[in-house]
């Protein structure tokens, strides 16, 4: 046995460039995508030729790594790559093995834009040991190999000859296949999604592509022509963007426990199939405040374009704050008045280093009562259900449910546990909420008070093996776009806006998009960007929804 090992040692411990990078792929294929084949065997389970497709499928992903590893290979090059590639795909192997996370552009977006906490959040023991045992100790294997060196003449030929070859093998493999290949890229497009490295690297270029082209362009003014059309009265509105909020999880939309007990005392109205914009924060947040919808909605677009806050700063008659939870405004609130309460000694509200959305509500009336004219309005961003760590979203009186998944590490947790701790999170927005109404209706002596809550996106809990949010849209399921939308008014905007009548539209298929020109409505602004028929307040249409080939029309939907 010591001599075998030996043997095997010797024989490995120097290769060749093209076996360096065959072996490299080979291990690439086995051990990193554990969840692509898996997905695959579900799709194709009934087929009677399964096995063959798992087969086929595995050998054009390894020519394919082949191919991209053979092209960057050289000299000074292969080690360092093949390291690099080994860490990073380590660690997407664990979000996706065990999260059924898509690495895609917008992901990426999303780690770009997050924070420490947030990503701290994500980290448990099973994480490490994926970086360990997928990442660092093949690292250390791949440093430790000799590369035999060869001639420049000689490595060419070597390179030509392994691209031809991986080439081949792919051709060969499709043509054998055709029937399969046509109807997987056609029909099961979303199974690629979980490759890895190479949806990651195909993701990475994307990434990289859109940084380099939306950093350099000028803002572009909108709604400078915006005036408010004044009745004397003055106006207080809050605006509550949650955090990663289903709107199945609320008790106003049916849910079978009361996580609402706070709210279902207020004359609210709770919409019920409200549509996110995007599946995650990075995308959500800086969409629903634009003018453009989502279906015309870009990173660049958001980036580069003034948004609804910058429209209601043209008036020159309304004053805005926005008080953050989370991350960041995603970029939204750069041109307004910001302030950070995701740690003390801002927030006073922070126990072990979680700061509660409560501490938002601080000093608020200090806030009101320093401006002496003009509307008002407040945006707080919550830190709301954001997951996985969903324990630790709310103070431990919030815990209702039992018993709590209090890991961020979810495969250790049963669904119930997981479902409990989200829903304690869903109460302690309530709560929230609540303090929110409670603060508007002291004030309404001197302003017409509103309350709008809408959260960013919503969340998977297991549903189908799928947990967190972030799947590309298409492919996502309904928990993650269907969210918790609360509206409040006062007396004064009761009448103003004809609220019996809203109650009756609580199930039209609104969304983010709507929520551009319902601000500006309630504002009494009047702007080109303003699209009345987009005005939740003023939709007094069959049901109109916005439509997906032109921003400035809408689609009668048919009910």
């Amino acid at each position: 046995m010591k001599r075998f090992l030996v043997e095997i040692k010797n024989r490995f411990s120097t290769l060749t460039q093209t076996k360096t990078i065959l072996l490299f792929s080979l291990f690439l294929v086995l051990f990193h995508n554990i969840t692509f084949f898996k997905k695959v065997l579900e799709v194709y389970a009934q087929s009677p030729h399964r096995v063959f497709y798992i087969f086929s499928l595995a050998v054009i992903l390894f020519a394919v790594m082949n191919l991209l590893f053979t092209l960057m290979r050289s000299k000074y090059t292969t080690k360092p790559v093949l390291i690099l590639v080994l860490l990073l795909s380590s660690m997407t192997s664990y979000f996706i093995d065990h999260y059924r996370i898509v690495v895609d552009d917008i992901m990426l977006l999303n780690v770009r834009r997050t924070n420490l906490a947030e990503a701290l959040d994500l980290f448990s023991f099973q994480f490490v040991l994926y970086f360990i045992f997928l990442g660092i100790l093949p690292s250390i294997v791949v440093s430790r190999i000799k590369i035999l060196d060869a001639s420049f003449k000689a490595e060419v030929f070597s390179k030509v000859k392994n691209i031809v070859v991986s080439l081949v093998v792919i051709f060969v493999m499709l043509l054998i296949s055709g029937k399969f290949y046509a109807s997987f890229f056609r029909e099961n497009k979303p199974l690629r999604y979980y490759t890895n490295p190479t949806y990651f690297f195909y993701s990475t270029g994307k990434q990289f592509a859109r940084l380099f082209k939306t950093e350099k362009k000028a803002i572009v003014e909108i709604g400078k022509d915006s005036t408010i059309v004044s009745d004397g009265k003055r106006e207080l509105v809050i605006l509550v963007v949650g955090e990663t909020a289903r709107a199945d999880h609320f008790s106003l939309n049916g849910h079978y426990r009361e996580t609402n007990p706070l709210l279902k005392k207020e004359d609210v109205i709770s919409f019920t199939h409200m549509s996110s914009c995007g599946t995650s924060t990075a995308i959500s947040v800086p969409c629903m405040f634009s003018q453009f919808g989502r279906e015309h909605y870009s990173d660049e677009k958001g980036k580069n374009t003034e948004n609804l806050l910058d429209v209601l700063n043209h008036a020159n008659r309304v004053n805005i704050l926005w008080r953050d939870n989370n991350s960041d405004s995603k970029g939204v609130a750069l041109r307004v008045a910001y302030e950070d309460y995701k740690f003390p000694p801002k927030n006073t509200i922070c126990v072990k280093g979680e700061c509660r959305d409560e501490g938002m509500l601080v000093g608020l009336q200090d806030y009101i009562n320093s401006n002496k004219t003009g509307d008002i309005l407040i945006v707080f961003h919550q830190m709301g259900n954001h997951g996985p760590a969903y324990f630790k979203r709310y103070p431990p009186e919030f815990e209702k449910f039992k018993p709590t998944c209090k890991t961020n590490e979810l495969e250790k947790c049963s669904n119930e546990e997981i479902e409990n701790a989200y829903d304690n999170a869903i109460l302690y927005t309530d709560y929230f909420l609540s303090k929110v109404i409670s603060i508007l209706k002291s004030n309404t002596d001197r302003f017409e008070t509103a309350m709008f809550y809408m959260s960013d996106h919503g969340e998977s809990l297991g549903e189908k093996g799928v947990y967190l949010h972030g799947l590309p849209y298409f492919m996502a399921p309904e928990q993650q776009k269907t969210v918790g939308a609360i509206l409040w008014f006062d007396e004064k905007m009761k009448k103003k806006f004809d609220f019996a009548s809203l109650k009756t539209r609580i199930s039209r298929p609104y969304s983010h998009d709507n929520l551009f020109h319902t601000i500006l409505g309630m504002f009494d602004v009047e702007t080109s960007v303003y699209n009345k028929k987009m005005d939740i307040l003023r939709d007094t249409s069959i049901g109109y929804r916005f439509s997906q080939k032109d921003s400035q029309k809408e689609i009668p939907v048919v009910r």
